[in-house]
């Protein structure tokens, strides 16, 4: 397999995800899915669909990044394949093959959300720009908390959020990350809710963070720039 230095990092990502990937990425070869495009096409894959795989895997495929804290790392790389859907429910294709054997898929949604699918499809995030995101944050929160706290099960549920700011940018729906006075809060339902497992859900809260490891580049508040697209 070939390995590359990510030299022109995607955009619609934050600073700080951009220098996440940057420094910490690679690419790897990955085949495309263009030349594919009649093999799906004969086997009843809509047009539309098979042009969305091939716009991501342009966009993303061969991407491979540090693994994350939950899902146990994610995907190995980003590499578009395995269609699946119909006309009336919309259609997923699988985002890159799992890193260690997890019981679900990790898919790319009718809408463009980044999942985990088995039993039931669960969006983590509205795009895979959300998870790319959530991983640069989950790195830049690990080194500078002085202390990480994990939560399981119900005590998620006792997790006081109302008072702090949700982080736009990881544009969280069953994962979701907030900003406190001197904290940061990741709650993970996906499992939850893929596997119908309640149990399953987990928080990290990251705490003794200052103006900087609130927000690592990104935002009003941090001393070094705002966001970028």
């Amino acid at each position: 397999m070939d390995l590359n230095l990510i030299k022109d990092v995607p955009g619609g990502l934050t600073r700080r995800a951009r220098n996440f990937v940057a420094v910490h990425g690679i690419r790897v070869d990955t085949r495309s899915v263009e030349q594919h495009r009649q093999w799906w096409l004969d086997r009843g894959i809509p047009a539309d669909v098979v042009d969305r795989m091939t716009a991501y895997q342009e966009h993303w495929g061969g991407l491979l990044l540090p693994p994350a804290s939950q899902y146990d790392g994610g995907p190995k790389y980003f590499d578009a394949d395995s269609p699946e859907g119909t006309s009336s429910e919309g259609w997923w294709f699988e985002a890159g093959t799992q890193r260690t054997a997890v019981p679900y898929a990790f898919m790319i949604g009718p809408a463009g959300e980044f999942g985990i699918q088995a039993d039931s499809w669960a969006p983590l995030h509205a795009s895979v720009e959300g998870w790319i995101e959530a991983l640069a944050l989950t790195h830049h929160a690990s080194m500078w908390a002085k202390q990480i706290t994990k939560i399981t099960g119900d005590d998620v549920d006792g997790i006081e959020v109302d008072a702090m700011e949700s982080v736009l940018e990881v544009q969280g729906l069953a994962d979701n990350w907030w900003r406190g006075a001197d904290s940061l809060v990741a709650i993970y339902t996906g499992e939850a809710r893929c596997l119908s497992f309640p149990r399953g859900r987990t928080a990290l809260i990251y705490s003794g963070l200052d103006e900087w490891g609130l927000y690592g580049g990104v935002g009003d508040g941090s001393p070094r720039g705002a966001e970028e697209s």
